[in-house]
């Protein structure tokens, strides 16, 4: 218990914890679906901290194989289970922005803030050109796969067709095997983008000095915690766009990935400002293609058994985005240099994209 109450104070963001009591007193209270919302969204960031925590603990005693393993498999932890409960729920235009949201956030939020603050302590700083660059075609080549399935569904028929479902599963599948060719080659000794993210946070933070019944016991409580916020923030969902008169798609688009990828984006910020800006760039790129080769097809299959078929059919808006925030990632990773300019106009371009967002209606 003490060595958990020292890891607190090393890392305030986990202070946050006090909102999940604060959240079941404001459901069982009934203080208001606001309240709730509010508290469960807080209450989600410090859970994530922990999985993410209780993972690199884990690896220390698995090695770093079977870590890297781990790491790849839970580092969206948190935003899975948030979208699985609103899979449940039938929230599915809110499921398929928080996809696209958390390609969006990675690109254009994380690296342009990384940037930023990065270039305003550093001055010009460099990053490996080439690593980059490969982690940004791959990505391309991940997101154009995931926008097939909308750029062709008009041909096949329509959207809740099953030849359209169809279309969707087996682009899903096709993806998730990558996933896994992509895990394979880094067991055999090459670094691979898709389990890079929270090995790299490992190599800049060290991992708590937990014993392996804590890490698990620490993971299992804080699942089964987001698991419980999941299921408040979710249900409060429809009652908030109503009280407040903002799209579902907005929440989506711009809340849930912040809730659920927040810890992981401050490492990127944190690594950058220490001028480890290869670092803060791998976390970007391999963080959303995470999101590209694994949520998104994993949500496919886990809404196809849930009885809510959630189709990769994404809407012009989010089409258009992806297709923005990729290539311009592409063009800003491309020289493996960086200033806090190129920073500023990442995080403008999220802006321009957060404020059309939620004006649409």
């Amino acid at each position: 218990m003490a060595k958990i109450l020292q890891f607190v104070r090393k890392d305030p963001i986990l202070l946050l914890i006090v909102a999940i009591p604060l959240a079941a007193l404001a459901e069982f209270a009934h203080w208001g679906e606001l309240w709730v919302f509010a508290l469960s969204a807080l209450g989600v960031i410090p859970m994530a901290r922990l999985i993410g925590s209780s993972t690199e603990a884990l690896a220390t005693y698995t090695g770093p194989r079977l870590g890297g393993l781990l790491n790849a498999t839970l580092g969206n932890a948190a935003e899975l289970i948030i979208t699985i409960f609103a899979i449940r729920a039938g929230l599915l235009e809110l499921v398929k922005a928080s996809i696209t949201g958390s390609i969006l956030g990675n690109l254009l939020l994380v690296m342009g803030m990384s940037m930023l603050l990065g270039g305003l302590r550093n001055g010009w700083q460099s990053f490996d050109r080439r690593h980059a660059s490969n982690n940004a075609i791959l990505l391309t080549l991940s997101v154009i796969a995931l926008v097939i399935p909308s750029l062709l569904s008009h041909y096949i028929g329509p959207d809740d067709s099953l030849e359209v479902e169809a279309l969707s599963l087996g682009v899903a599948g096709i993806m998730i095997f990558l996933y896994a060719l992509g895990l394979v080659y880094s067991y055999k000794g090459k670094n691979h983008p898709v389990e890079t993210p929270m090995k790299e946070v490992q190599v800049a933070h060290h991992a708590p000095a937990w014993s392996l019944r804590t890490a698990l016991i620490i993971l299992a409580v804080s699942t089964i915690g987001v698991a419980y916020l999941s299921e408040l923030l979710v249900g409060a969902v429809e009652p908030v766009v109503a009280m407040l008169g903002v799209s579902e798609f907005f929440l989506g688009i711009i809340l849930i990935p912040l809730i659920g990828n927040v810890a992981e984006h401050l490492v990127a910020v944190q690594v950058a400002i220490q001028n480890k800006m290869d670092l803060s760039v791998e976390i970007s790129l391999a963080s959303s293609l995470q999101i590209a080769l694994f949520v998104a097809p994993v949500l496919v299959f886990v809404s196809l058994f849930m009885g809510n078929p959630l189709t990769l059919i994404f809407n012009q808006f989010e089409l258009i985005a992806l297709i923005a925030g990729v290539l311009i990632a592409a063009l800003v990773s491309s020289d493996g240099e960086s200033n806090w300019l190129e920073g500023a106009e990442l995080l403008a371009i999220y802006l321009i994209l957060g404020l059309a967002f939620f004006l649409i209606p």
